[in-house]
């Protein structure tokens, strides 16, 4: 069964570029589009604000206003809209589940963040089971145009980014764009070097040309899969954060995997999809291992 494209809307600017963005990605990829509203019935003894079917009538007709612009743009897009009753955080994990992806509107920048890079947003990335995407509200259609690439973080080995790897080919073979794949290196600290490891360096000829044939290697069965989309190898020393951040600038979307990591508060996800979270501006797409 085909899964939609899911977008998470409550009416902010955000949501509303997320909606717009994610109903391009559907015609673009041939799926259908559903939009999904958290809500809670919020009763009040001192003015009248309607039951619960009420109130849930009001929010649907907000919503279903605010899809009407994509709908319009978009007329043959099969489009879903959904209320469902309950918390934002369980309410769009379990949207994501149901989603080939979830589109989230993004907040801010640099240290002050919005609801979607907080708790709830943060939370929604670690435990989705789907890639997600945060989109800001000043994203552009015009920013997809031809010339800007979709960049995707690279790391390890092969099978470390390949669901990463995967969703990046995907979107550019969709889209005509170019892939331009990132691997980051630093110096490891001495103690780090093994036998084993000081002979793999020296068969490649020292650091640098290790990490560009370990790309390589990691890019070779998506080039196969993917003849068509063009592949620029992009090999940097410094941190992973620091090096796609430097390339985001003619980016239209920036790709990430994500491990979750889980801590006695929760889970967490890896320090550099929160930095590109937090500092990017084009849309993010945070894709969890397989």
């Amino acid at each position: 069964m085909t899964r939609p494209i899911t977008a998470g809307v409550d009416g902010s600017e955000e949501s509303l570029a997320a909606l717009a963005w994610a109903a391009r990605e559907a015609v673009r990829r041939g799926l259908a589009l559903r939009v999904v509203h958290a809500w809670r019935f919020q009763p009040h003894d001192a003015i009248d604000v309607g039951d619960r079917d009420t109130q849930a009538q009001w929010v649907r007709e907000g919503l279903e206003e605010a899809t009407r612009t994509v709908t319009e743009r978009h007329p043959n897009l099969e489009v879903t809209i959904d209320v469902l009753e309950g918390g934002a955080f369980e309410t769009l994990v379990a949207a994501a589940a149901e989603a080939e992806m979830a589109v989230l509107g993004s907040r801010g920048h640099g240290a002050v963040v919005g609801f979607l890079l907080g708790s709830v947003g943060q939370q929604v990335i670690a435990e989705a089971k789907s890639p997600v995407v945060l989109v800001r509200a000043e994203d552009q259609a015009s920013a997809e145009a031809a010339g800007r690439e979709i960049v995707v973080g690279q790391q390890g080995d092969p099978e470390d980014s390949a669901a990463a790897l995967r969703f990046a080919f995907e979107t550019a073979a969709a889209r005509g764009a170019t892939v331009r794949a990132v691997r980051a290196w630093t110096l490891p600290p001495l103690f780090a070097y093994s036998p084993a490891s000081l002979k793999l360096l020296d068969e490649a000829g020292g650091l640098e040309p290790y990490e560009k044939k370990a790309l390589g290697e990691a890019l070779r069965p998506w080039r196969e899969r993917f003849p068509d989309v063009h592949v620029v190898e992009h090999v940097e020393m410094g941190s992973a954060g620091q090096v796609l951040l430097s390339v985001a600038g003619r980016t239209q979307l920036l790709v990430v995997g994500r491990r979750a990591h889980r801590t006695a508060v929760g889970a967490r996800i890896g320090s550099v999809a929160h930095g590109v979270l937090h500092h990017a501006d084009c849309p993010v797409a945070v894709v969890p291992h397989d």
